[in-house]
């Protein structure tokens, strides 16, 4: 079989393709792909393989598979791949360790007022202080705290078993949009929660699932931290939540428009350097190891489809 990677850049230079390349007999590598090029990239590749490159159906005639290098398929018209009866599979629980770590060194980093006091740091404050500290913010000790996780799969189980080793109470909310689901509902749940976290899917049920209309019943002080998509919560309502002195940190490591070329408000108050407020790149999951499973992971489906 022949295959064609659309856009290795994604992935990184440092990570190994040899798994894929035992699977077929030619892999041809781009590391990116504009739509432009396309039809001429995959050529005549019997399997594609991409990150976030669109495969609508005019790229999807004689063609056996698409891999997916990712847990979502967004990107990929679902509809034409199943009428054309062509398998699209996927990657999932690859970066369950890299994001549940990312996750705990936001949270302790919310906690300990981390960008505060690194800008007083950098202000000079702690040279000009009367003692051999600075107490200008008041951190928070997290054993005996309650985290809140909106998404008990593998990661928000993951991110739970680290929280357990602060001594912190954890509590599952109710599966947005499931009548049927025991557990707390969201909006009860942010009446208790010290810290929220998510790690959840993106969908009309999670869409702004915190937002201007809930917010207002949130925890005086809460920690919130949105590892898994953006637009889960509303940025602005969080933003204004921040600034307004109800939540006592936010942290998100995505963002709705990715890469925000247009800017983002959250991105023009981290400049302001007065917030307990942190912004990462939606890097949460770049460990080397991470993404070296994604290629092995994705060879294993190379392999299934002659199973």
């Amino acid at each position: 079989m022949k295959a064609v990677l659309l856009d290795a850049d994604t992935l990184g230079t440092d990570i190994d393709l040899t798994p894929i390349r035992e699977q077929v007999g030619e892999l041809r590598v781009y590391g990116t792909t504009h739509p432009d090029e396309l039809l001429s990239n995959i050529a005549d590749a019997d399997i594609i393989i991409t990150n976030k490159v669109v495969i609508d159906e005019r790229a999807m005639n004689g063609r056996k598979a698409i891999f997916v290098l990712a847990t979502g398929t967004n990107n990929i018209d679902m509809t034409a791949a199943a009428r054309l009866n062509i398998p699209v599979k996927n990657v999932v629980n690859y970066g369950t360790d890299s994001v549940a770590q990312h996750t705990l060194m936001l949270m302790l980093s919310l906690a300990a007022r981390m960008p505060q006091y690194q800008q007083d740091v950098k202000n000079n404050a702690w040279v000009k202080s009367p003692f051999f500290c600075l107490m200008n913010h008041q951190t928070t000790q997290l054993s005996g705290k309650t985290l809140v996780i909106v998404g008990s799969g593998a990661l928000g189980s993951a991110v739970a078993n680290l929280a357990q080793a602060f001594a912190m109470k954890v509590i599952f909310t109710a599966r947005p949009g499931d009548a049927n689901d025991s557990r707390l509902a969201f909006d009860e749940a942010i009446r208790q929660a010290d810290v929220l976290s998510f790690h959840c899917p993106l969908t009309d049920d999670t869409h702004h699932l915190l937002n201007r209309d809930n917010i207002d019943n949130i925890k005086p002080g809460c920690l919130v931290i949105n590892c898994s998509r953006g637009g889960i919560i509303d940025e602005m309502a969080a933003l204004w939540a921040l600034q307004g002195g109800l939540l006592g940190g936010l942290a998100v490591d995505v963002l709705p428009v990715e890469p925000p070329v247009g800017g983002h408000p959250l991105l023009a108050a981290m400049k302001q350097g007065n917030m307990n407020l942190i912004v990462t790149p939606h890097n949460a999951w770049i460990t080397p190891q991470a993404r070296q499973t994604i290629i092995n992971m994705t060879a294993d489906n190379i392999a299934s489809l002659r199973d």
